[in-house]
């Protein structure tokens, strides 16, 4: 009987017209796609245990009498540049990050290291900060703005993550 009532008390405490809101900002849109583990080629890209990589290696053994042929890939992650290694049959299907890169001038640094940019067609942003791998990287870009260098980044995105990859001295405001 005590049972019966335990199990009345929790039904009571969930209420099936409660409203719940859930908000996203990607409009529905995947991080990733699937494709066969077979058709991923070295410097191509794809996910190893929830990480975007981008594949250095990769070697295929041919089908065995328990099996499928695997593909075993060696990856690096395309933000903290850690080594992953993934053996996937070459029939099954592997997620693959969507990866964007942007070029921006870099037009200031604030003190909490968020950065100003702003793309070819005069849009700025100024959400991202300076990246802390490599480590000193983020200082150097601090020292090369602050000696008076037009700077250009390049920032990856990938999997929600956007992180400055690259840069390099602007000269093009030079030339006339």
């Amino acid at each position: 009987m005590e049972v019966g009532m335990a199990f009345s008390f929790f039904s009571v405490g969930i209420m099936a017209d409660e409203d719940y809101s859930f908000e996203s900002s990607d409009a529905g849109a995947s991080e990733t796609f699937p494709m066969e583990a077979g058709q991923i080629k070295k410097g191509g890209f794809m996910m190893i245990k929830g990480h975007p990589c981008k594949v250095v290696s990769i070697s295929t053994s041919k089908t065995g009498k328990h099996g499928h042929a695997k593909c075993n890939f060696t990856a690096l992650d395309i933000f903290t540049n850690k080594k992953y290694e993934d053996i996937v049959p070459s029939t099954h299907n592997c997620s693959v990050p969507f990866v964007s890169r942007a070029e921006y001038t870099l037009l200031d640094i604030s003190d909490e290291d968020y950065v100003s940019l702003m793309d070819d067609s005069g849009e700025t942003r100024e959400d991202i900060k300076l990246p802390l791998i490599p480590e000193g990287f983020g200082e150097e870009i601090r020292a090369d703005f602050d000696a008076g260098k037009q700077l250009s980044v390049t920032v990856l995105k990938a999997c929600g993550i956007e992180q400055i990859i690259s840069k390099k001295e602007d000269n093009t405001g030079d030339k006339q």
